[in-house]
C-alpha cells in the first residue's frame, strides 16, 4: 500500500501480512513472528466448526446472509461480493472515462484500479476535500476512517459533497473497511440514493479476512449492474455461512467495540511512552510518520516484529497486539529500539 500518487499500474501492490518474505528475509522462523501490519482484530469473530456439507455445494443466493447483513449495515440496499477488494475492482468498469479525486495518502489500490481501467485519477488530500475541489470531477473516492492515516471527515461534508456530484451524474464512494467500531458514522444507512457508494468488509473488525466477504451498498441500478460484472458465486459457501453468524452475533461485536477502545487507548499510550507519539489513527491501528520509518521498521523486523512500512510518506502503521504476552514483546521491543533510533534528529 503505498501512496496513491505513485501507484504502478502494471504491478501488484504490496500490503501488510506478508509474513513468509519477512521470515525468509531476516532468517526469522514464521511462528516467531509478531504481525502488527495488517491492520485486522487479532482477536477476531471465533470460527465454529462448520459443517462438511458446505464444501460440497454451491452458494446460494437466498440463504440467510443478506438478512443478516441488512440487519448489521442498516440498508436492504447491498451486495455481497469476495472482499471489497473485488469491488474496488470492478466499479471502475461500470463508467465510462471519468475524472476521479482519490484521497493520498490513502489505500493505494483504489487509484490503481481507477488507472488501470483508464480513468483520470487526481490525487487530493483530505484538507482538498470541499466543495470547490468536488466542482471538476466525476467520482469523489475517500476512505473512512482513512488508512492509514487514520483522518475522518464529518457526516454533513460527506452528504454534501454527495449531492454536488449526485447532481451532475457523479458518485461519492466512501470505503468504511475500519468503520465497524464506529458503526454510527456509517453511510449505509443512506446507500439507496442514487450516486452514493459504500464499501464494507468483514476483514478487520471481525478478523475475517481469508473469508473473503465484503458488501457493496448502492443504489439498485448500480448493484445490478455491478452483480453482472462480477458474474455468480462471488462469495463462496463456507464464507456466507462464517459471515451469517458474524454478522448476527450482536454481544460479540458490542463487547468488541469495547475492547478495541481500551486497546486503541493502550497502543496509542504505549507508543508515546516510548517517544514515538503517533499522528492518527483508528481502533485497529496507529499510525507514525517519521523520516526514520525504514530505520525503525528494520529493527522492528529484526526482532520478529513486522510491522507496515510507507515510502510516501515516510511512515509506519501499528496494528493491535493480540495477546499479553506480544503486549509486553512490543514494549520491550521499544524499550530496546527507539532511544538508539531517536538520538539527535526527531521523528
Amino acid at each position: 500500500m503505498s501512496n496513491a500518487s505513485s501507484a504502478n499500474t502494471t504491478q501488484l501492490l504490496p500490503h501488510g501480512g506478508r509474513l513468509r518474505a519477512a521470515a525468509a528475509q531476516y532468517r526469522i522462523p514464521l511462528a516467531d513472528w509478531l504481525d502488527l501490519s495488517t491492520g485486522i482484530n487479532p482477536n477476531g469473530w471465533p470460527i465454529p466448526l462448520l459443517p462438511s456439507s458446505l464444501w460440497a455445494r454451491l452458494p446460494e443466493d437466498d440463504d440467510e446472509l443478506e438478512p443478516a447483513a441488512r440487519a448489521y449495515y442498516g440498508t436492504d440496499s447491498l451486495l455481497p461480493v469476495a472482499g471489497s477488494q473485488a469491488a474496488i475492482q470492478a466499479l471502475p468498469l461500470l463508467r465510462a472515462r471519468s475524472r476521479i479525486g482519490v484521497l493520498a495518502p490513502s489505500y493505494a489500490e483504489h487509484a490503481h484500479a481507477w488507472r488501470r481501467a483508464g480513468h483520470e485519477v487526481i490525487p487530493i488530500s483530505a484538507e482538498e476535500v470541499a466543495t470547490q475541489t468536488i466542482n471538476s470531477l466525476d467520482v469523489l473516492l475517500l476512505v473512512q476512517p482513512n488508512n492509514p492515516t487514520g483522518a475522518r471527515f464529518a457526516r454533513e461534508q460527506l452528504l454534501t459533497c454527495h449531492r454536488h456530484l449526485a447532481a451532475g451524474g457523479g458518485w461519492l464512494i466512501v470505503d468504511e473497511a475500519f468503520i465497524d467500531a464506529t458503526p454510527e458514522q456509517s453511510l449505509t444507512p443512506l446507500c439507496a440514493q442514487a450516486g452514493l457508494v459504500v464499501l464494507r468488509s468483514l476483514g478487520k473488525f471481525f478478523g475475517l479476512a481469508g473469508a473473503r466477504v465484503g458488501f457493496v451498498s448502492a443504489e439498485a441500478a448500480l448493484l445490478d449492474k455491478l452483480k453482472t460484472q462480477l458474474g455468480p458465486w462471488t462469495v463462496p459457501a463456507p464464507s456466507r455461512w462464517i459471515a451469517t453468524r458474524a454478522l448476527n452475533d450482536r454481544s460479540w461485536h458490542e463487547q468488541t467495540r469495547r475492547q478495541l477502545v481500551l486497546s486503541q487507548q493502550r497502543l496509542t499510550a504505549l507508543l508515546q511512552r516510548h517517544a514515538l507519539t503517533p499522528a492518527g489513527g483508528c481502533a485497529l491501528f496507529q499510525w507514525l510518520p517519521t523520516a526514520r520509518a525504514a530505520e525503525l521498521h528494520d529493527a522492528f523486523a529484526q526482532r520478529g516484529i513486522l510491522t507496515r512500512l510507507f515510502e510516501q510518506p515516510a511512515s509506519l502503521r501499528f496494528g493491535l497486539p493480540g495477546t499479553e504476552a506480544d503486549w509486553v514483546r512490543l514494549d520491550q521491543a521499544l524499550a530496546d529500539i527507539s532511544p538508539r533510533h531517536l538520538t539527535g534528529t526527531g521523528t
